[in-house]
């Protein structure tokens, strides 16, 4: 099959890369603004003709796009997020052989939503923030084009690759910093906020999964429960070693090191037997930070984004895809410090 990658050097267009190109049955052809792309293009810039003749000299039986921008202003965004969009799903109609377009879209789409439960697909998109309104439109000219096309609506995304910019890379560059000083606190924003968060590696997953399988629409991809931020980063930083406190927005929050004979066996990642470990969802089981229906948690919104709660109905992607998540969110945010610990 061939595949037509679009940002390919991402976050989560890397792991992707990675994943398709260990596929022996998939030819890839990588387009992107750098050199190190197999096609020279700009979606921000290029018109839908010119990208429609390299897909008719590629001759892609699926587009994947990656591309898009999480960070800056709301004319970077919106240039990124929609007008690409709009250039990649003109190009698709205008090819001689249209192909499959598989589309990440963000969970920050869906803007807030009732606390303590999963939000499914069929949720009325809110967004708040020119993030959330730019993909959501991009979305919703996917949904509108007419191809044959599927939106992975992707959740928190975290993992080894997290930008220094997110809440996870931030925190561990803060925690790796603090133990080269001997510093004894990590400041943090606000971390009371309740989040799915799903490894980027089975992200790349259930991108290739969506790239060979017939569904289409909007499809969530996320753990499919929700864990306090907090509660998260407990767990890079116990993978730390790091033995201060985290101050938290005029806050400070105390750390296992500090709870020790004060119920610290049972903190958020660590297992015991008969526990499971974040990432492992039994039915009936309630992970740290998952609460039943009808329970709204306490947490406040993240700073620039009211949205207090986010947890992925994930029904249709294990229905459509065949897909679960594999990675473990301590596993997870072990990596991402052991990353951030051999960086140079």
């Amino acid at each position: 099959m061939r595949v037509l990658l679009l940002g390919a050097d991402g976050f989560i267009g890397r792991r992707v890369t990675d994943r398709l190109l260990m596929d022996q049955e998939l030819q890839v052809t990588v387009l992107g603004r750098r050199d190190s792309a197999d096609i020279r293009f700009d979606l921000t810039t290029g018109s839908p003709g010119a990208l429609a003749r390299f897909l008719d000299a590629v001759a892609p039986q699926v587009v994947i796009n990656c591309a898009g921008a999480t960070y800056g202003s709301s004319r970077t965004l919106i240039r990124s997020n929609t007008l690409a969009v709009a250039t990649v799903c003109e190009a698709i109609r205008r090819s001689r052989e249209p192909a499959r377009l598989v589309h990440v879209g963000s969970a920050a789409e869906y803007g807030p939503v009732p606390g303590g439960v999963p939000v499914s697909e069929q949720a009325e998109p809110r967004p708040v923030g020119p993030y959330g309104v730019s993909k959501l439109a991009g979305t919703e000219l996917v949904l509108a084009s007419g191809l044959d096309a599927a939106v992975l609506r992707v959740f928190d995304v975290v993992g080894p690759g997290a930008p220094t910019a997110s809440l996870f890379g931030r925190l561990a560059e803060g925690l790796r910093r603090a133990l080269e000083r001997d510093e004894s606190q990590v400041r943090m924003p606000d971390l009371s906020g309740y989040r799915d968060f799903v490894d980027v590696r089975d992200v790349a997953r259930a991108i290739q999964a969506a790239a060979v399988s017939a569904a289409t629409g909007v499809i969530n991809v996320g753990s499919g429960h929700a864990v306090r931020a907090r509660d998260a980063a407990q767990l890079l930083v116990r993978a730390s070693g790091f033995e201060g406190s985290i101050v938290e927005e005029n806050r400070q929050v105390l750390l296992p090191a500090q709870l020790a004979g004060a119920g610290s066996d049972h903190l958020p990642g660590h297992h015991q037997p008969g526990h499971h470990q974040p990432g492992h969802h039994q039915p009936g089981q309630h992970l740290p930070g998952h609460r039943p229906e009808g329970h709204r948690p306490e947490g406040r919104a993240v700073p620039g984004e009211p949205v207090p709660w986010r947890q992925a109905d994930v029904r249709t992607a294990r229905d459509r895809l065949g897909w679960r998540t594999q990675v473990p969110l301590e596993e997870s945010l072990g990596d991402v410090w052991l990353e951030t610990a051999c960086r140079v």
